[in-house]
């Protein structure tokens, strides 16, 4: 590691230390859960704590940055722009973590959902590592750039492909995770499921939207486990969404399980609305594994015990309850970014 490198990891440690103690932090946290109402004090503090304890840890640093040969060669640097998301607080600080250590120019255009809590790093930052004030902006229009990572929908990725076509680039759009269950499944790993299910309202890439069941497998099962998150019922925007979709299905006359917070369809879908849990019965592995290499670049992530060994050589695994806990080396989509950015010099 280069002593540039260095100063920089040192920076982000620091960066980290700072966010712990800061006094000032609940009061961050109650403005961005009044901005954005889906962004709950809990879910904020869920989300930080994610970023202290997980990608500005110097042990998770350095054990992250061993596997690449990072350069400082000036002549090599590039300026690379940032669109983020704001479906989760802070989902897009891990894009501009790469650059920063990569030790390129960006510039980061935030979602307005989410641009209260990765303004009060980047200002921490800034006064940890002056020099950052030179080689980076906040801004509204995007120009001026080498390449980009751009995160949106479906719908905003099709502007994305046409606007950056001439730019080395990673575009992300919409995907979503799905849990392989074997029926065997211990209490801890369908409390563990649910977590993943209903974390963060469902919103996340890395979100269970869809189950596979074995066929036989008694579905209302989980609902005692569903109990757990009853506490949506009181959101009003979470609940805006349930009562719409609870009355299509029912306009519909679609056959469906509900209780106060969620409802469970059987459905082929991978993606299913907020409120909705959709799941489907496999026959065998032979079956489950055609489906979900059909479906792989719609599918960030799929969650499975030990038990269910038989995907392993399509994808990663990710244990089930874990998907809301990504390491610094879990990229989206499967996607290196620092190495991306890396190659840039070359």
């Amino acid at each position: 590691m280069n002593d540039k490198l260095k100063d920089r990891v040192n920076a982000l440690v620091r960066l980290g230390e700072e966010i712990r103690s800061d006094a000032d932090l609940e009061n961050m946290i109650a403005r961005a859960a009044s901005a954005n109402p889906w962004f709950t004090e809990e879910y904020c503090r869920m989300a930080i704590n994610a970023v202290t304890d997980k990608m500005l840890s110097r042990e998770k640093l350095e054990q992250w940055l061993s596997r690449y040969e990072i350069s400082d060669d000036e002549s090599a640097v590039r300026t690379v722009g940032i669109i983020m998301a704001g479906n989760l607080p802070l989902v897009g600080f891990h894009d501009f973590l790469c650059v920063y250590v990569a030790g390129y120019n960006v510039k980061v255009k935030l979602s307005g959902k989410d641009d209260v809590f990765f303004k009060y790093i980047y200002q921490k930052l800034m006064s940890i590592d002056p020099s950052l004030a030179a080689k980076s902006e906040i801004i509204e229009r995007l120009d001026g750039f080498d390449a980009v990572i751009a995160t949106g929908s479906n719908n905003s990725n099709r502007y994305f492909e046409y606007y950056f076509r001439n730019h080395p680039s990673i575009l992300r759009k919409n995907r979503n995770s799905i849990a392989v269950l074997s029926g065997n499944e211990t209490d801890e790993e369908l409390y563990g499921l649910t977590d993943d299910i209903f974390m963060y309202f469902g919103f996340g890439c890395r979100n269970v939207s869809k189950l596979y069941v074995p066929e036989g497998y008694d579905i209302t099962r989980l609902f005692p486990y569903f109990e757990k998150y009853k506490w949506m019922h009181s959101h009003t925007k979470y609940m805006n969404n349930y009562d719409y979709n609870r009355t299509l299905l029912l306009m519909n006359r679609t056959e469906h399980l509900a209780n106060e917070v969620i409802m469970i369809q059987e459905n082929p879908a991978i993606s299913s609305p907020v409120s909705v849990l959709y799941y489907e019965f496999y026959e065998n592995a032979d079956s489950l594994r055609d489906i979900v290499k059909l479906n792989l670049d719609n599918i960030q992530c799929v969650v499975a015990s030990s038990s269910v060994g038989f995907l392993s050589d399509l994808t990663d695994i990710v244990k089930i309850g874990h998907t809301q806990q990504p390491e610094l080396w879990d990229y989206a989509d499967n996607v290196d970014t620092l190495q991306f950015l890396i190659s840039l010099k070359s």
